[in-house]
């Protein structure tokens, strides 16, 4: 039996596509048809190959921005926020340089000051937290992760699952750890794990998550391999198969960049009260700001422990970054930039079925105005636009309209305009098949058109077929007649058939008195 195992060891593994074939038939004999694997990579190198090193994660990227630069490229795509956008170019900047510098210039001790550079983002909701720290990691060359706080303190689990933003890091790295090990992780919504202050006794559930987001921010090493992950398993048993022993990979938080970020509603109370306690009768009350955002600024570390942060992980994160809430004429400036993400992503949505999409200034205008009605900031933007074109870009890929002018009444009337067009276009439609088909020319002036749309159904299709109807037999009557074009009026569309005879008629008469 021995020598039997020992046999099965030494032969070549079979390919991950076996090996998932025959989980997924155990699985389902033993727990039914509801259980399946997931499509995971197993990463079984061939026999005789192996793993090739990519070296340290610094190599890999091409790091030689200044802080004034990567703040010139940000404020091409982010508006309003000069003051953030300053801090954090700085600071990101500070810290790849930092890193690089302490691996060219190894120290024999640890460093006094090892604290990393580690950022809190406050600002409300859609004033762009995430598409700036997207835009930084892409400048940059590193990956990037998001995770959401809610998602750790929701399920309950207090330490487990934040390893996976790190898990996830690998694998945007392409499972290069080197590279993971200098990427970013962002954390929004951070506000929503402060311990809930009229709780009685700990918040465990919540302060859970901030130790354990905490072991992360210092310096750790995360276990790729997972316990309840049955596809990272089988990748340890084929290792071991092959080797002997599964090597087990670690990755190492030291050089990460941790980015935190979240509304923070509430705290300009908590600041606004421990200023008024200041005052003393030294200073006036009336010097207190009355704005949330100025307020905000005035936070310190006594506000964050005060709001539910334990005091260690407030100390992780010492760089504070304030973003502002957009007024509408920042919202409009948004969307009139070159760089605009939703005028692009609408434009690039019609593109790719040939429609090219233009904004008037005005349309733009009309937008902003409707987003900051909506208080939800920059992505009230992309809510307004897909609403008012969602119509558009369900329709017009069937119709043979090739370009929209998207105007202010447009946005006011959407389902008008959009039936406007492709009644416009049906029309237009049938009156080019009559001419490629008779060699006759149908013209059908407004007059004409308002009478379509007001007696015919307005379906695209329907309404080409029963134009058609209507003019079945004028081909003949135009010959007859010695005309190569008609001009359709509304006594016209109203009974073809009745002035088609008369046409015919006429015809006869004229050649009868020739």
């Amino acid at each position: 039996m021995a020598t039997t195992q020992q046999g099965n060891m030494s032969k070549t593994p079979p390919n991950p596509d076996k090996i998932r074939e025959e989980i997924g038939e155990f699985l389902k004999e033993r727990y039914g048809e509801n259980v399946a694997v997931a499509d995971y990579d197993l990463n079984i190198p061939h026999e005789g190959t192996e793993t090739k090193s990519k070296g340290t994660g610094l190599d890999s990227i091409d790091f030689s921005l200044r802080p004034t630069e990567l703040e010139a490229y940000l404020k091409q795509y982010v508006m309003h926020q000069d003051e953030a956008v300053e801090v954090l170019a700085t600071k990101i900047c500070t810290h790849f340089h930092r890193r690089r510098w302490e691996a060219e210039h190894p120290m024999n001790e640890p460093s006094v000051g090892s604290i990393k550079s580690n950022i809190l983002m406050i600002g409300p909701t859609g004033v762009g937290k995430t598409y700036i720290v997207k835009l930084i990691a892409e400048k940059i060359g590193v990956p990037f992760v998001k995770g959401d706080a809610t998602k750790f303190s929701e399920t309950g689990y207090v330490g487990g699952d934040v390893d996976d933003l790190v898990r996830d890091l690998v694998r945007e790295a392409g499972g290069d750890i080197s590279l993971a090990e200098f990427g970013i992780i962002y954390v929004d919504e951070i506000d929503k794990i402060a311990s809930a202050g009229n709780m009685v006794g700990p918040d465990v559930s919540r302060t859970g998550v901030q130790r354990a987001l905490l072991k992360l921010m210092e310096d750790t090493e995360v276990d790729m391999r997972t316990p309840h992950d049955l596809a990272s398993q089988m990748e340890a048993v084929m290792e071991t198969q092959r080797k002997g022993k599964a090597v087990r990979k670690k990755v190492s938080t030291k050089n990460m960049l941790f980015i935190m970020s979240g509304a923070f509603s509430g705290l300009p109370d908590i600041v606004r009260r421990r200023l008024a306690k200041g005052t003393m009768g030294f200073t006036r009350a009336a010097e207190i700001p009355t704005v949330d955002a100025e307020l905000i600024k005035r936070a310190n570390t006594t506000d964050l422990i005060q709001y539910g942060f334990e005091s260690e992980f407030v100390g992780r994160l010492p760089v504070v970054a304030q973003l502002t809430d957009l007024s509408e004429e920042a919202l409009y400036d948004v969307l009139s930039s070159p760089h605009s993400a939703v005028i692009q992503g609408k434009t690039r949505d019609f593109a790719a079925y040939g429609i090219e999409l233009e904004f008037t200034d005005e349309s733009l205008r009309e937008i902003a105005k409707r987003a900051h009605k909506l208080g939800i900031g920059a992505r009230g933007l992309t809510s307004v636009a897909e609403r008012a074109l969602i119509k558009f870009e369900k329709l017009l890929p069937s119709s043979t309209i090739r370009k929209l002018s998207v105007t202010v009444d447009l946005i006011e009337h959407p389902a008008k305009n959009a039936e406007d067009l492709l009644v416009t276009d049906a029309i237009n439609t049938f009156q080019r098949g009559f001419l490629e088909k008779h060699g006759l020319v149908l013209e059908i002036p407004q007059a004409s058109q308002q009478w379509i749309r007001a007696n015919l159904d307005r379906e695209p299709v329907q309404l080409v077929f029963k134009l058609q109807q209507m003019f079945t037999n004028y081909e003949y009557g135009l010959k007859l007649a010695n005309r190569q074009n008609l001009e359709v009026t509304p006594e016209v569309l109203a009974n073809p058939e009745q002035f088609l005879d008369a046409m015919i008629k006429k015809a006869y008469a004229e050649r009868g008195e020739a």
